[in-house]
């Protein structure tokens, strides 16, 4: 490993984590021949829809700040592409907001996520090993925004879902599955089948 990837002893646990035991599990388990063919986290993308946001941009005003506190980045507001006449939303309208986080504050909410958030789901059985794009990517789904502690329950003015898309460097659905699985992501097993093609004898 160059001396450039050697995490910094203020950097985030789970960039430790990433440098010090995860790279090492990768190549392991892939035999990479070089730590620069392992894949790593690029960025993550939160997207949170608000339905009545062109009627009501209070509903908007909060929704930008809660999702400023779970993400400790300023979001944007997103706009429909395009006139939906089933909902009355023209192009251009208000219908939600997003947010793109890397580096440190990427790591950060990772452990948050795994640590905190994703314990406080209730009846929560595990990420699906199946919502892999091929290309590297992973998507989930949170049902509440509550299960952030940064958020105040009391003061909330309605329970917001949000997406939650995690790319990633890898070449295949089975790097990036253990890329998270080993980062500490709760993903539920694969049935034997499929993970005998990455054992490792």
């Amino acid at each position: 490993m160059s001396k450039k990837d050697t995490a910094r002893p203020d950097a985030p646990n789970f960039r430790k984590k990433y440098l010090e035991m995860v790279i090492p599990a990768m190549m392991k388990q892939f035999d990479y021949k070089n730590v620069m063919e392992v894949p790593k986290i690029t960025h993550i993308s939160i997207n949170m829809g608000i339905g009545d946001a062109k009627d009501n941009p209070k509903k908007l005003e909060s929704a930008l700040s809660e999702l400023t506190l779970i993400s400790a980045q300023k979001p944007v507001v997103t706009r429909s592409r395009k006139d939906i006449s089933n909902f009355k939303i023209r192009k251009g309208y208000p219908v939600g907001c997003k947010v793109t986080i890397r580096g440190n504050r990427m790591y950060d909410f990772i452990e948050r996520l795994v640590s905190v958030a994703l314990p406080r789901t209730r009846d929560f059985r595990g990420l699906s090993f199946k919502s892999f794009d091929g290309r590297g990517n992973f998507s989930f789904g949170v049902k509440e925004q509550i299960i952030f502690t940064e958020i105040n329950y009391d003061k909330i003015d309605s329970i917001r879902g949000m997406d939650i898309n995690v790319s990633t460097t890898a070449k295949s659905n089975d790097e990036s599955y253990w890329l998270l699985k080993y980062l500490g992501l709760p993903l539920r097993e694969k049935p034997n089948k499929i993970e005998e093609s990455v054992e490792v004898n």
